[in-house]
């Protein structure tokens, strides 16, 4: 149908700035490679490499104040109920710990014996691997750098054409922010420090050279290579978060390392990571004219209207090889930022943003197929666990576990800075404990869901204790804010965050809720538990419609401060929650115009909130304007190495991207799944392999000319169900393991 599509972003010159450089990763290690041809610079990241140890946060005042600022919030007294949850509410300190850059590997290449010509960098998202190569006189000079997951280093071959053309020395570094130096075994360079103190995180980072042809020394800072044929630098690193001693690991790691070929290493690695990548794939028709440019030029030319969906194509698979290469089993959660970041004090930290951030770089997860990468996210709700317990009882005297808007390493969950639309929400761990039961629909692991059922149940018990009624028998959260917005107190132009019970918490808590019944229904027991939780449903406020037309955000009606504002909070239940549907026409209708009303304001100007946009489009089966989106993603919030763009760089708009691209092609429940609901005009013709639907269902779908071609489903376990296309809805039966064939009418073939 297609040609095969690459999988190669490439560029005819190096990087001038971070925003440039092409990402390599394996969960742990993280890589920024700018591709200069004499002076590399490879920037580096370890993702326990955090500013400081744990702090007990908790404002001892919080308790004894709660009733106060509630009575402030009902009596209409809101400036004062946010004066006074600034004074006793707030976190002692009030920041949480940031993620730090590792530091850097420079590269010098010296004895070039001519210009610099035939220049080509490249990432090569099929076999993880970023490549330089220039021509220098007669000499072609390669460069290919790769982080292997099953040695946990980073692997630097690098050859010559012509003998003994290769000079070139190593240093690595972190400008002021380390202890100490030292070179080792005639072949080794290292430095290590701590972050924080006594109670900080102690790091290490090795490399280890070796060359065929020439020599190798170690001169005090440096590995100096001369007249080598090739040469290769492992790089390793640790901190005393995962190791006991983080110097004898990286000793350890390099010494296994040391009598391995780098095409071992490398075919070693390419095995680990393919059997993630190879498990999806898109193609969409390309265009031939601008498949043949650099991808920078490529994005350019997107950028003036030129139609490319080969590039949306690759934007895809970007996506899932930056979760790929971010988030493994045993590693940290991709943050703020995935692993990749070079400074110190990184924007919001590079830390864990858990009032939408967060959750979007996992939404791409499941229907992807790499449910594995997930796990990451869920080892660290444990971590959050126990100072989850402890914010809730020591705060809001209630049981069971909270988070507000942002967590770190330590899994801390107190309040997180003095910012009023944030700071004092408390919904950060029911909606990351959503992701739980969202695991479970897809893989249908029931030994899963047993093992995290305390992460959900605890979750509910929280707001079985902290929700007030209020005069109409509602139930309600107080204080509350709708993440990150304010509204004009009526009458006046004084903006104000603070309420009672905005949509978004009714929403999420009633996501949370069900799950935890399903998974009481599934797992047995518990009837206590879920009879509180289905009484306490019958209170919380459902969707409401207020007098434009659009759903409200708030219990009352407001007027927005800023009508286009990037959170759009109160369409939760449309996506990623699943109470705004097909079944509820009039809340579909609110949706829409709450939506274009956004966007006629200047809504969608981070990168990541045109991600969610995309989703809601999606959701609403608008194939027009999820198209709109998905080129507006890319034109105006995509850097030229593909990373989204807030501004500044976010992981969150490239997850939640290809998430909404994913929801275009299938949509599914746990017992029905829709084809091509929302599939743009543009991609006459294409193909998807490997995409997932709950019920443990996967999918390969082709279209010809915007209509339905053939699918071919693989069920994981016995599946009951609906399968629908446009007007066209049959039962769905398979049998576990069983593979079915189906024609553009849905008749079996």
């Amino acid at each position: 149908m297609q040609k095969k599509l690459e999988y190669t972003l490439w560029y005819e010159s190096p990087a001038k700035s971070w925003n440039e450089a092409l990402p390599l990763g394996n969960g742990k290690l993280g890589a920024m490679v700018f591709g200069e041809a004499e002076k590399e610079r490879i920037q580096l990241n370890e993702d326990t490499v955090w500013s400081g140890g744990f702090i007990d946060r908790i404002n001892p005042d919080s308790y004894t104040h709660l009733e106060e600022v509630r009575r402030l919030l009902r009596e209409g007294e809101i400036e004062e109920a946010q004066l006074l949850a600034r004074y006793a509410m707030t976190g002692t300190p009030q920041s949480e710990r940031c993620y730090q850059t590792l530091g850097d590997l420079m590269l010098d290449t010296t004895h070039l014996p001519g210009e610099i010509t035939h220049y080509r960098r490249e990432l090569d998202l099929e076999k993880a691997v970023s490549r330089v190569s220039f021509q220098s006189g007669e000499t072609e000079y390669t460069r290919e750098v790769f982080i292997s997951q099953p040695q946990n280093v980073l692997v630097i071959h690098y050859r010559a054409s012509c003998p003994h053309s290769l000079n070139f020395h190593v240093k690595i570094s972190r400008d002021r922010f380390f202890n100490t130096v030292w070179k080792e075994n005639g072949n080794r360079i290292a430095f290590e420090g701590t972050n924080g103190g006594k109670d900080g995180i102690d790091f290490c980072c090795m490399a280890q050279g070796a060359c065929i042809g020439g020599t190798l020394e170690v001169l005090g800072e440096y590995i100096v290579v001369r007249n080598a044929d090739e040469a290769t630098i492992l790089l390793a690193a640790a901190t005393s978060y995962r190791e006991k001693n983080p110097i004898e690991y990286c000793r350890d790691r390099l010494s296994q390392c040391e009598g391995i070929s780098a095409e071992t290493l490398f075919a070693e690695h390419l095995e680990e990571y393919q059997a993630y990548f190879q498990r999806c794939s898109l193609s969409l028709e390309e265009n031939e004219e601008s498949c043949s440019l650099p991808t920078d030029k490529r994005l350019e030319r997107f950028r003036e209207g030129a139609g490319d969906n080969g590039l949306i194509a690759l934007y895809f698979h970007y996506g899932r090889y930056l979760l790929i290469s971010s988030s493994r089993p045993g590693s940290l959660p991709a943050n703020l930022q995935g692993i990749w970041n070079d400074s110190m004090r990184p924007s919001w930290d590079s830390k864990y943003t858990i009032n939408i951030n967060t959750e979007m770089n996992y939404w791409p997860a499941e229907m992807c197929g790499l449910s594995e990468c997930h796990l990451a996210l869920f080892d660290h709700l444990k971590r959050m666990y126990p100072h989850g317990l402890h914010t809730a009882k020591t705060m809001y005297h209630a049981r069971g576990w909270v988070a507000h808007h942002n967590t770190d390493i330590w899994g801390d969950t107190a309040p997180q800075d003095v910012h009023i639309p944030a700071t004092y929400w408390v919904m950060g761990a029911a909606w990351l404990c959503t992701h739980i039961w969202e695991h479970y629909s897809y893989t249908l692991d029931k030994t899963f869901l047993q093992d995290h059922f305390y992460l959900l149940k605890d979750a509910c018990v929280f707001f079985l204790d902290y929700l007030i009624e209020d005069e109409k028998g509602r139930l309600l959260i107080s204080p509350s804010t709708s993440p990150e917005n304010s509204y004009f107190l009526p009458g006046t132009k004084k903006p104000a965050q603070f309420c009672q019970g905005c949509a978004m918490d009714s929403q999420i808590l009633t996501e949370l809720f069900q799950g935890c019944i399903a998974a009481c229904e599934i797992l047995g027991g518990e009837e206590e538990l879920k009879k509180q939780l289905s009484a306490a449903l019958e209170k919380i406020p459902s969707p409401q419609i207020d007098s434009t037309g659009r759903i409200m955000e708030w219990l009352d009606e407001y007027e927005e401060k800023e009508p286009g504002h990037r959170h759009i909070s109160h369409l939760y239940a449309l996506y990623p929650g699943h109470q705004i549907t097909s079944k509820t026409p009039e809340l579909m209708q609110a949706a829409r115009k709450t939506l274009e009303y956004r966007l006629a304001h200047g809504g969608g100007h981070t990168g990541w909130s045109r991600a969610w946009i995309i989703n809601f489009w999606a959701q609403l089966h608008d194939r027009e304007k999820a198209e709109e989106n998905i080129k507006l993603l890319l034109i105006k919030s995509t850097l030229p190495n593909l990373f989204d763009n807030h501004p500044p760089f976010q992981i969150d708009g490239n997850f939640g991207g290809i998430a909404g691209i994913s929801r275009t092609i299938l949509q599914s429940g746990m017992d029905y799944v829709e084809l091509l609901p929302a599939l743009p005009p543009s991609w006459k013709n294409g193909e998807i392999k490997g995409l997932h639907a709950r019920g443990g269902l996967t999918f390969h779908i082709s279209w010809k000319d915007g209509k339905l071609e053939h699918i071919e489903i693989t069920a994981k376990v016995p599946y009951k169900g609906t399968l629908q296309y446009q007007d066209k809805k049959i039962p769905l039966s398979i049998a576990e393991g069983e593979t079915i064939l189906m024609n553009s009418e849905l008749q079996m073939i």
